[in-house]
């Protein structure tokens, strides 16, 4: 495997050999590698050169010894890891040009049509890794191709500058770990949002490239999907997009929930609407859950508390907000900006 950086098996043989000696001599390699000298000689030669084999002195009879293939090969992997990526990063512009020059000639490649899940778990995967700019979700519950901790692809993509901005539906929140999921997303960068029902998948990538499935969840059997490419069509799905977003609810999961509030930070009640009380990360996060819509059961499950605590702290801040229904509470949230 390591011809890929250079080495070829025969210097990959003898370099074993080395190191299982620790120490040795020309003529004793060519004892245990059964090779003529000669070409021991040019091989020790080839792996010095590639500064994993060093000589105590001059001398062509001294003692070789191996040298660590880390601080050796590192830089050499490094180069051919950049290589590559400036290669994938090359073909996808000449895929994207591609498509564009087909989608100027004919209509018919505005709209591609895939099916199968692993086929659209693929094609969401190269769509993220080519992302330049920003990645925009419809996460709907029950997924089609793939699950949230199966996007690795997603940290990845972060990691690199892009923008995430998610739309999850509120049943999605319910699954076992989901939460736990979500967080670990948002603590990378993303950014998270949640609605009642979202009206279709979608993935849309630096605003080229959709991904939407065609029939119906309900109808069962393999998914099918249309990759849409620059067009009015596109243009009607980011709109779509943007139009969820604006009355989507934040997300709070980026600091994990404690047990119970400090006695210093439990809200007070309130007198009247205006009082400068503001929730700390803990509430934040409850609240964000609370005005999502998803039950006491759910979030105590899902942020590792009893109910009995989710409860209590839903009540002491509907106190320091100076009502005493749910509804009231959800509306104070919003008017005070309190996420």
């Amino acid at each position: 495997m390591l011809d890929v950086i250079g080495l070829t098996p025969a210097e990959e043989e003898l370099y074993r050999c080395l190191l299982q000696l620790t120490t040795a001599r020309i003529d004793e390699l060519v004892r245990r590698l059964h090779r003529p000298r000669e070409q021991v000689v040019a091989q020790v030669e080839a792996l010095r050169g590639k500064g994993l084999v060093q000589r105590s002195d001059n001398d062509p009879d001294a003692p070789l010894r191996p040298t660590a293939p880390d601080v050796a090969l590192g830089g050499t992997l490094l180069r051919r890891q950049e290589d590559l990526e400036s290669a994938r990063r090359l073909v996808t512009q000449l895929a994207e040009e591609y498509r564009s020059g087909l989608r100027r000639h004919h209509v018919d490649h505005l709209v591609e049509v895939i099916t199968g899940a692993r086929v659209l778990r693929d094609r969401l995967r190269d769509l993220q890794n080519s992302a330049r700019t920003e990645v925009l979700w419809f996460c709907r519950a029950n997924p089609l191709a793939m699950a949230g901790p199966e996007n690795v692809e997603e940290f990845d993509a972060l990691a690199r500058g892009v923008s995430y901005r998610a739309i999850y539906e509120r049943d999605l929140l319910l699954e076992p770990g989901a939460l736990a999921d979500l967080a670990k997303g948002v603590a990378a960068g993303e950014q998270a949002r949640v609605l009642d029902r979202l009206p279709v998948r979608l993935a849309i990538v630096d605003a080229r490239t959709a991904i939407c499935p065609l029939v119906p969840d309900r109808d069962g059997g393999e998914p099918s999907a249309a990759v849409i490419g620059r067009s009015q069509l596109l243009d009607a799905l980011l709109a779509l997009f943007e139009s969820h977003w604006r009355v989507a609810t934040r997300l709070r999961l980026d600091n994990p929930l404690t047990v119970a509030a400090p006695e210093s930070r439990r809200p007070e009640p309130a007198d009247h609407p205006g009082d400068g009380y503001q929730p700390d990360a803990d509430e934040a996060r409850l609240l964000s859950l609370f005005v999502a819509g998803v039950p006491d059961k759910s979030i105590a499950s899902q942020l590792g508390v009893s109910r009995r605590t989710v409860q209590r702290r839903i009540a002491d801040l509907m106190a320091a907000a100076g009502v005493d229904t749910r509804p009231g509470l959800a509306f104070q949230v919003a008017r005070r900006g309190w996420l």
